[in-house]
């Protein structure tokens, strides 16, 4: 009884001690306060981005891979670019840069020079400022792709500012500089593969078979933008020296290559002082110009100068490593000459002096002067410009001009010069007859057949007056070499009869296609009342 007792206490006092609890519990949730749940939208910035401006990067850190993607990116160019340059600039002015050539010229590259290109995008600390600003690079330049990210030019500038920055002038400059030495090295690296490929000629055929299939990287450049680069000889003065390296020309010892004015003085003789061209249509007709016989014969190499813009070009290269550019198709070779030559000269002016001045009293106005030329070894006579005033190729330029006055370029025409060849029988034999009195209508009419077809071979476009009586010469000498005479009257014309016999078997056929049709109506008609006769019945 007592055991029960004590365990029904136990029960009672651990009763009392969970309703304390609970109590407390109670009292201490009255005295916290009360809260709610609210919802609440929390925003968090995720760097989608995080590749650096590839202008920002080091240059040994960047793939080829990149700089393609780079590049079709940022010209929308699906091709790949021939060339890149990636530099930076410090010092006064502090700057980035990745310039690009493309690998081909766009199809309207030349159709207007002096439009604008939007080529180059401007960054000012990697926030683009403009992609339209065409004051960095000179308009010869204008090919070129890229950006330019400055941090010396103010970033909130309007572009009347920009044009007139002096940082942006020193920018320009520095990146002038830097894309025609990209252009260089772009040539030295096709002259040093072209320098190791002869070392190793004859060694193995296949790959020098592949190495010819393939163009040199600055051989494709010149033929896309070659044109430009003569432009900038012209526009720029400053860089003229470093553009003239880049010239590249076909001569009479290239073969189908072209080569440099660096190549060419190279080669050059010892004896020879002056750097030789002329310019016309294409090189196989320049090859056979009179103008050249001489220097063919002294085995000089000769430059073709086959552009119409080349002739704009050489009027502000007048040399080049101190070699002095001459142009063969004028009256002056500048060849070196001794005591024995020049009295040679003077024997042969007093020998043909009757021939010279018949010559220029028979041609008047025509040319400006007679003389014994230097030029020729095998042709009888040559056409020469003067000094001064355009030449052959430049007058068919100006002429193919669609809105140039001709009549304002008359005193540029340079009077022609008449040059014969004291060698030639020919000329010998006009020489004789003009000394012995015997000259009549028939060597008048000689000297002018040699002077048209003279000025026909030096690319001439002959007057109006001139051409109908070249034609009417060429006329007389086919007549007289088949025994024509130049007055025979003409043949008369072939009769033509009335075929009256093919007339009445037209009108008989006619007649017999209309009987058909008569027939044929009547059978019709018969085969109709056959078939209403079955009708009936």
């Amino acid at each position: 009884a007592e055991g029960e007792e004590d365990e029904e206490d136990e029960e009672e006092g651990e009763d009392e001690e969970e309703d304390e609890e609970e109590i407390e519990d109670a009292e201490e949730e009255d005295d916290a306060p009360k809260t709610k749940k609210v919802k609440k939208t929390v925003s968090d910035w995720e760097l989608v981005n995080d590749a650096k401006a590839l202008w920002t990067r080091n240059p040994s850190d960047i793939t080829d891979d990149e700089y393609k993607s780079f590049y079709q990116s940022l010209t929308k160019d699906g091709g790949e670019p021939l060339t890149h340059t990636h530099f930076s600039a410090e010092g006064e002015v502090e700057f980035k840069s990745i310039l690009y050539i493309p690998k081909e010229a766009p199809y309207d590259l030349y159709n207007d020079y002096y439009k604008k290109q939007s080529n180059l995008k401007l960054y000012v600390r990697r926030v683009m400022i403009t992609d339209e600003f065409d004051e960095l690079l000179p308009r010869y330049l204008g090919f070129i792709k890229g950006v330019v990210d400055s941090d010396s030019l103010p970033l909130n500038v309007s572009r009347e500012m920009l044009q007139q920055n002096k940082v942006l002038k020193v920018i320009g400059k520095k990146m002038t500089r830097k894309a025609l030495a990209m252009i260089k090295a772009l040539a030295d690296a096709d002259k040093k593969d072209d320098d190791e490929e002869d070392e190793d000629e004859g060694e193995v055929e296949e790959k020098e078979d592949e190495a010819d299939e393939e163009e040199g990287k600055y051989e494709k450049f010149w033929k896309a933008f070659g044109k430009y680069i003569k432009m900038g000889l012209i526009e720029d003065a400053a860089n003229r020296t470093r553009l003239a390296k880049l010239l590249r020309y076909a001569t009479s010892k290239s073969g189908d290559k072209e080569i440099s004015l660096e190549e060419y003085v190279a080669n050059m003789k010892e004896e020879q002082k002056n750097i030789y061209y002329i310019s016309g249509e294409d090189k196989e007709s320049l090859l056979k110009s009179p103008s050249v016989e001489k220097l063919l014969a002294m085995d000089y190499e000769i430059i073709f100068m086959t552009d119409s813009v080349d002739e704009y070009t050489v009027q502000h290269l007048t040399e080049f490593e101190g070699k002095r550019l001459i142009n063969a198709s004028r009256e002056g070779l500048k060849l070196e000459e001794g005591d024995k030559d020049k009295r040679r000269e003077e024997l042969y002016k007093d020998k043909f002096k009757p021939l010279t001045d018949y010559i220029k009293e028979t041609l008047g106005k025509k040319v400006e002067k007679v003389m014994i030329s230097k030029h020729l070894v095998s042709s009888p006579v040559v056409a020469l410009s003067a000094d001064y005033g355009w030449t052959a190729q430049m007058e068919k330029v100006m002429k193919s001009q669609a809105f140039s006055d001709q009549s304002k370029f008359e005193f540029m025409k340079s009077k022609r010069n008449f040059g014969i060849n004291p060698r030639h029988p020919m000329i010998v034999e006009l020489n004789s007859k003009i000394k012995d009195g015997s000259a009549d209508e028939a060597t008048k009419d000689s000297v002018l057949s040699l002077y048209l077809s003279a000025v026909v071979a030096a690319g001439y476009q002959l007057t109006p007056e001139d051409a109908v009586d070249f034609s009417t010469r060429v006329a007389s000498i086919v007549s007289s070499s088949i025994g024509v005479a130049v007055d025979a009257p003409l043949e008369p014309e072939i009769e033509v009869q009335d075929d009256v016999v093919e007339e009445e078997e037209g009108e008989e056929e006619s007649l017999e296609g209309e009987e058909g049709e008569d027939d044929f109506d009547d059978e019709m008609d018969d085969d109709d009342d056959d078939d209403d006769s079955e009708e009936d019945a």
